[in-house]
């Protein structure tokens, strides 16, 4: 919006000019999603706890998690509100690539709240039945996926890390494993949010490696030398990933811990949904496996600990996610929590290694 006010008027000011910057456009967004999330932050705690929108513990979970019963939280209305606005105030609006990834996020904020609800109405931990909320995420990234394939200039080749003559044509295809990668995305995310901090920070640092992959895909020169996919108007994504980043540290603010507040499904599926849907359109869909290492290791863990059980009667880890198994073997929280935060910065050096290793 700013853009599209402003911009225009730098033939007049030329001061106005800086506007044509998306790295300028992308500090600004960054730092008006962490203004809009101290500033509300507070309110929506106080207001989450006057409704009485407190978080429902799951009796088989670790018996330290039960002193987080009735903690507020939904708090991923605010992280949804930190990203949208400051991405319609600062981003260009005619980009289409901006437009789908607002649908993803925010479609699937959407269905994460009505999950949130369904559990804070019924006083359970169950939510949106698995089906239905499979159906809406699939559905959600299915419309993305078809926006993404009948736009002209978008490529639905796939793109490999360290093998730059290797990048299969899925035509069609493309379509399923966008959604694959954006589901499987939202709901990894989701998975790891069970701890205080513990998905925020993996997330930011995410978002924070994806800003860096948008902006050199929506740059010709820079693509062309790095010999990595140029995607027209991709660098505009960064604005969006600036928000992001700015709406996970204001949020980590209240959900450090101990948490004030937790994000919710609301949070973590979009969160998801929207780092997944920036890898597909940047081309980074294969490095999204190494920049999310940790979201796809406690979204591993949970499959093999579930068909393990179920051929053969055992457990691998003494809970699943594997955060809960650490717990279980006397690991304090907040030392889980920070060394996966190490571990997450690690894998993002990796991945951006990637980009001269080609």
């Amino acid at each position: 919006m700013l853009y599209h006010l402003l911009y225009p008027l730098h033939t007049e000011f030329s001061v106005l000019y800086i506007f044509r910057y998306i790295t300028f456009r992308t500090i600004y967004a960054t730092i008006t999603a962490l203004v809009i999330s101290f500033i509300l932050g507070p309110w929506l705690i106080d207001k989450l706890q006057r409704l009485q929108i407190g978080q429902t513990i799951r009796k088989v979970g670790p018996e330290s998690h039960f002193k987080k019963e009735g903690t507020p939280t939904m708090g991923g209305t605010l992280i949804l509100l930190a990203i949208v606005l400051p991405t319609l105030l600062w981003a260009d609006l005619t980009n289409l690539y901006v437009w789908v990834t607002l649908l993803v996020t925010v479609g699937f904020g959407a269905v994460g709240f009505v999950d949130d609800y369904r559990k804070v109405k019924y006083k359970n931990s169950d939510g949106l039945s698995a089906r239905k909320k499979m159906f809406w995420l699939m559905l959600i990234s299915g419309l993305a996926g078809v926006a993404l394939y009948l736009y002209p200039p978008f490529q639905t080749n796939l793109v490999f890390p360290f093998f730059k003559g290797v990048r299969p044509e899925l035509g069609l295809l493309y379509i399923p494993f966008a959604m694959l990668v954006v589901v499987g995305s939202g709901n990894a995310v989701n998975l790891t949010d069970g701890l205080d901090g513990l998905a925020i920070g993996p997330m930011i640092i995410a978002s924070g490696t994806y800003l860096l992959f948008a902006y050199l895909a929506g740059n010709a020169r820079l693509a062309e030398y790095l010999q990595i996919s140029s995607v027209q108007g991709a660098g505009e994504l960064a604005v969006l990933c600036g928000a992001m980043v700015g709406a996970g540290l204001g949020f980590l603010w209240f959900n450090t811990y101990p948490a004030q507040v937790f994000m919710g499904d609301v949070g973590s599926l979009s969160l998801g949904g929207a780092l997944g849907i920036i890898a597909v359109i940047t081309k980074q869909e294969i490095v999204l496996v190494i920049v999310g290492g940790i979201f796809v290791v406690e979204a591993l863990s949970v499959i093999f600990q579930v068909t393990s059980f179920r051929l053969c009667g055992k457990r691998i880890f003494r809970m699943a996610p594997i955060h809960h198994h650490f717990e279980l073997k006397g690991w304090p929280e907040p030392k889980i929590i920070v060394r996966f935060w190490i571990i997450s910065i690690i894998l993002a050096l990796v991945a951006l290694s990637t980009l001269k290793l080609r």
